[in-house]
């Protein structure tokens, strides 16, 4: 496996994957993240330009997996990791994030932040084995996390429980 910098000729195949994923909520009755749009190439090309964007290649050239994110509040903020089922639980996911930490050290950022599903089992239970730990919605949000949280529940994601993560580094 292959982890390296987003190219521009990858980004379709980002949403390709996104949709791929988006997939396999649908079985827990989770039908609106199932249709919900991947990200436009325009959203994905600004974490690409800005040197935040990597990708998992498999042995024949295929990009299987890709994380985007970018700082926010002194901290690394993963703002997609997405695996393609087909190439799932073969580690990954986790293997891009710690590309990504590994690059937020590099720019002396003191954590990884996140925020997913607190009861889908491939989410918060799968980073808390990553070391990420839950934070307290009215102690530990930074204003930029708190931001992020408010732009989700307008999108809607706020009809299944969430959480933000943060793993130190």
């Amino acid at each position: 496996m292959l982890l390296r910098s987003a190219t521009p000729a990858d980004l379709p195949r980002l949403q390709d994957i996104e949709v791929a994923a988006g997939a396999v909520f649908r079985p827990l009755g989770m039908d609106a993240i199932a249709d919900d749009e991947p990200p436009t190439l325009a959203e994905l090309e600004r974490y690409r330009a800005a040197g935040h964007a990597w990708v998992a290649e498999s042995a024949d050239g295929t990009v299987v997996a890709y994380l985007v994110g970018e700082p926010v509040d002194g901290a690394f903020h993963i703002e997609q990791v997405t695996v393609d089922p087909a190439a799932a639980r073969r580690g990954i996911g986790r293997a891009l994030i710690e590309h990504a930490a590994e690059h937020a050290r590099t720019l002396r950022l003191t954590g990884l932040t996140l925020t997913t599903f607190t009861e889908v089992p491939w989410n918060a239970p799968y980073y808390e084995r990553l070391g990420f730990r839950r934070l307290d919605p009215d102690a530990d949000l930074t204003p930029g996390l708190r931001a992020i949280r408010a732009a989700e529940a307008e999108h809607g994601l706020d009809r299944w429980p969430r959480t933000c993560m943060r793993r130190e580094l």
